[in-house]
């Protein structure tokens, strides 16, 4: 991890060392693999687990990126990949964690259940701007089908990214974006 005035920039795998100095709040650029995976594959992955059976990818120290790519214009590695409500995945989640999954980017709150998950399994979870879908779909250079083809948009893939845009929204402390850093833009009557 190196830091650029107040970016951190962090390569994947992203390790247990990698994320022990990430902080609630801080504005990173992922670079190297992540894995795109929503509902309906996170599902599969879990009764995968559940039946101890292996998972399409390696879950140890990779990130989870929970995102429905547009399709893809001529020209174009991906179409606009936006992230999606990442509460929709709380369920799985945690069961993820204990399988070595250190991160995760979507959008939006995560459950205590997960938090406490990340805490228990140093995994940190970042938040994607929603409505950046264009501008986050420039930092991916690559894209690689892994699996479940047949759920279309929801179908796991590897993205190559370079200097991916989030927030560390939950750090390896519990730490969340959401509780700590609004109530100091809030004002008090």
């Amino acid at each position: 991890m190196s830091n650029e005035g107040n970016i951190k920039y962090i390569t994947t795998p992203l390790t247990e060392e990698a994320v022990k100095d990430l902080k609630a709040g801080d504005v990173v650029r992922i670079s190297g693999y992540i894995y795109t995976a929503r509902d309906a594959a996170h599902k599969r992955m879990y009764e995968a687990l559940e039946k101890e059976q292996g998972v399409p990818f390696d879950l140890e120290d990779n990130i989870v990126y929970y995102v429905g790519p547009a399709p893809t214009k001529p020209g174009e590695v991906v179409g606009s990949a936006g992230p999606t409500t990442s509460g929709r995945m709380d369920k799985y989640t945690p069961a993820l964690l204990a399988h070595g999954l250190r991160g995760m980017i979507g959008k939006g709150t995560r459950s205590q259940e997960v938090i406490d998950s990340c805490v228990k399994n140093k995994a940190v979870y970042f938040i994607a701007i929603g409505g950046a879908a264009a501008v986050i779909a420039q930092s991916i250079k690559g894209e690689e089908m892994i699996a479940y083809e047949e759920l279309g948009p929801e179908a796991i893939r590897r993205y190559e990214v370079k200097d991916f845009p989030a927030i560390v929204g939950v750090d390896i402390e519990g730490n969340d974006v959401y509780k700590v850093e609004i109530p100091k833009y809030c004002k008090i009557k």
